[in-house]
């Protein structure tokens, strides 16, 4: 990390730097990656130097929102491993998820192309998900609610899924929730009828 990145922020700075992230949430989860960066300044009410500044490039800024984002669910997610019902809390972790993550264009875009990146981006906070889900998943099985067949990749790309899908047209509002209700009702123990294919 470099020293610049290391000193603590002065007030006024955190308080941009919030502003900037806000705005941007907003204008990416609405335009997607191709949002420029003059579009996050003008919603801040920033100069786009301020943007700049915090964030020297667009990839930096959209690294930031999707590591929030990632952070704030695998934190979720940690807390729901207390609840006596694994499945419960697999569930509830699921339409978190899908919650926070339903119409926001530039993170299922991030999602989609995060293999094809030149350089891997370490995300401690998808780390954590990923470890989360993966105990919740095995503690389902574990207790027969989930079919034994299911892994914690199954339900990233599926959700990644869902998340592309938010975009396309449907003739009922909110249609990524029949979707997740119908993936999740599939996950069921009761609901295999043969084992899925590897």
């Amino acid at each position: 990390m470099t020293e610049l990145a290391d000193k603590p922020l002065r007030a006024d700075a955190r308080r941009n730097r919030e502003k900037v992230l806000t705005a941007a949430r907003a204008v990416f989860a609405d335009q997607g990656v191709d949002a420029q960066m003059d579009d996050v300044a003008r919603r801040a009410d920033v100069g786009v130097g301020t943007v700049y500044r915090h964030f020297p490039t667009k990839d930096a800024l959209l690294t930031a929102l999707s590591d929030a984002l990632f952070e704030d669910i695998a934190a979720y997610a940690r807390e729901t491993l207390t609840l006596d019902d694994p499945w419960e809390a697999f569930l509830k972790v699921m339409w978190y998820g899908a919650e926070r993550t339903a119409g926001d264009r530039a993170f299922a875009e991030i999602l989609a192309h995060e293999g094809a990146a030149p350089v891997p981006h370490t995300c401690p906070g998808k780390q954590d998900l990923n470890a989360v889900g993966a105990e919740l998943v095995r503690r389902s099985q574990e207790a027969g609610r989930m079919r034994p067949d299911v892994m914690i990749e199954d339900v990233g790309l599926f959700m990644c899924g869902i998340g592309n899908a938010t975009g396309m047209p449907h003739p009922c509002p909110d249609a990524w929730r029949r979707h997740l209700a119908i993936i999740l009702d599939g996950l069921r123990v009761e609901a295999a009828s043969h084992r899925l294919p590897c």
